[in-house]
């Protein structure tokens, strides 16, 4: 995985994201998705330039259908945030970095 960005899995979905203290970015995908793929370095950047304020995950879809289903991801790629261990933000499909930006910033404290 890339540096910054944690590999999660329904194991330790919980624990990564729901028990974080800070906020966390989930980027829900799938090796064989294409724009998952080129989403892929934006996600890196983001945990990057957000190092130490939001931790930057990811889910394999294939490998966590569990965790996909329960928060209804229906489509790939799909980034969710979550504070406090609740959902509060969305963004499905490929987006920009100031798309993310725009996701993450109302949610810093």
């Amino acid at each position: 995985m890339a540096e910054g960005v944690l590999d999660v899995t329904g194991q330790n979905f919980k624990q990564e994201v729901l028990d974080a203290s800070l906020p966390v970015l989930v980027d829900f995908w799938a090796p064989w998705c294409g724009p998952c793929r080129m989403l892929a370095p934006t996600v890196e950047q983001i945990a990057k330039e957000y190092a130490g304020k939001v931790k930057v995950v990811k889910v394999n879809t294939d490998e966590a259908p569990e965790v996909a289903n329960q928060y209804q991801v229906m489509s790939i790629p799909t980034l969710i945030l979550f504070k406090g261990g609740q959902p509060v933000a969305r963004e499905v499909g490929l987006v920009p970095a100031d798309r993310l930006r725009q996701l993450i910033d109302p949610h810093l404290n």
